[in-house]
């Protein structure tokens, strides 16, 4: 399902008119690309904002009504206020869908808690990377990537190459070389420490073959040779 977002044309420039229509409860922002020139565009801050906290909001193909004609378009940018929960600026782009895209998608890792290096080690997960950069067409952008970490063992890697993509998408960073790292399973200090603890002590225990005979005392070899 398509996320639609409605959107006005505004005409009115500069600080002080921004400043106006964010009083109003709306957000002033702009939409560029494609064929037309940029526009100038105010939105409703409220509707906006929730829209903002869904995940897909970031990382998909929107449906802009501008003004009753519908386009599509992707989030570029957003400027949020330093310390208050108000939008201040947001920037959209055109989409053409016969020409390849490059976006930042969310990674969802899976299966940590079954992998050997979490059950079996008492390692934990660590997310090196939490979204990717994709190059694609619009209709092949997906809403996020799944990254399986069911065969992570403790101390290894999974890498951008180990990576299932969806068909049509791929990874820039691959075609320049960087196989970079997206997560692995770290051992924490305290059970690498009970570990190496428990090592030194199963070390510490004689086995039967290493067991000696008891040393006689000197009065239990007297008594032994006068019985002789």
């Amino acid at each position: 399902m398509q996320i639609e977002i409605g959107a006005s044309k505004r005409t009115l420039q500069g600080k002080g008119a921004s400043r106006r229509l964010r009083g109003s409860g709306k957000v002033p922002g702009v939409i560029y690309g494609g064929e037309n020139p940029a526009q100038s565009i105010e939105l409703d801050h409220n509707g906006l904002y929730h829209q903002l906290k869904q995940e897909a909001f970031h990382a998909s193909i929107l449906s802009m009504d501008l003004d009753g004609q519908k386009e599509p378009v992707l989030l570029r940018d957003i400027q949020m206020h330093p310390f208050k929960l108000k939008v201040l600026h947001v920037d959209f782009q055109r989409v053409d869908r016969n020409k390849k895209i490059h976006m930042k998608v969310p990674l969802h890792f899976i299966n940590a808690e079954i992998s050997p290096g979490v059950k079996l080690s008492g390692g934990i997960a660590s997310h090196v990377l939490t979204e990717l950069d994709v190059s694609c067409l619009p209709k092949d952008l997906p809403e996020f990537i799944t990254v399986d970490l069911i065969d992570l063992a403790a101390g290894n890697t999974v890498h951008l190459s180990d990576l299932r993509l969806p068909e049509g998408v791929e990874i820039p960073t691959l075609g320049k070389g960087e196989n970079l790292p997206v997560a692995t399973i770290i051992i924490p200090r305290a059970v690498a420490a009970e570990e190496a603890a428990a090592t030194v002590a199963a070390a510490d225990i004689p086995t039967t073959a290493q067991k000696k005979e008891p040393v006689a005392k000197e009065g239990e070899k007297k008594d032994a040779g006068k019985k002789k």
